[in-house]
């Protein structure tokens, strides 16, 4: 067998239809489309978010209009809430490893931001990213420390 001598199978290429194409063809004069009509003309069906009068779906968003940019570098942080690290033991210490072993935490590559949400009775080592000023308050309230990573 030679590259010439290739084909496809019988019957699974067929023709296109020809419309428009005289009476005796059987697809002639308004080639299956009907008489008149917006369907019947070509370039039919205007612009895809075209609604015939009505305000555009897009321009009933508000969320897809202009409301500024996401800034590229911006920062993300896994917050973590008092109330979350009132399972810890006394004195323990609170670092982002800590806190992916007790799975308050996904991914070690993002930073940490505690959030002051709750009350805390024990005393606890906590080194994060981030704190907020109520956390931090509550935290050396119970007798614990705070370390900021950098």
């Amino acid at each position: 067998m030679k590259l010439n001598d290739l084909q496809p199978n019988p019957g699974s290429k067929k023709k296109r239809k020809r419309v428009g194409r005289g009476t005796s063809a059987g697809q002639g004069k308004t080639a299956g489309r009907g008489t008149k009509g917006q369907s019947s003309r070509a370039g039919s069906g205007g612009h895809l978010y075209r609604q015939g009068g009505n305000l555009p779906f897009f321009r009933r968003l508000p969320f897809l209009r202009g409301y500024g940019f996401t800034p590229p570098n911006q920062v993300e942080y896994f917050e973590v809430n008092l109330e979350q690290l009132a399972d810890f033991a006394a004195n323990a210490e609170i670092t982002p490893e800590s806190l992916m072993d007790a799975r308050l935490v996904r991914n070690l590559r993002m930073p940490i931001a505690i959030l002051g949400r709750g009350e805390i009775k024990n005393p606890l080592k906590v080194h994060v990213h981030r704190i907020t000023k109520g956390a931090r308050e509550k935290i050396e309230a119970a007798g614990g420390s705070v370390e900021i990573i950098a």
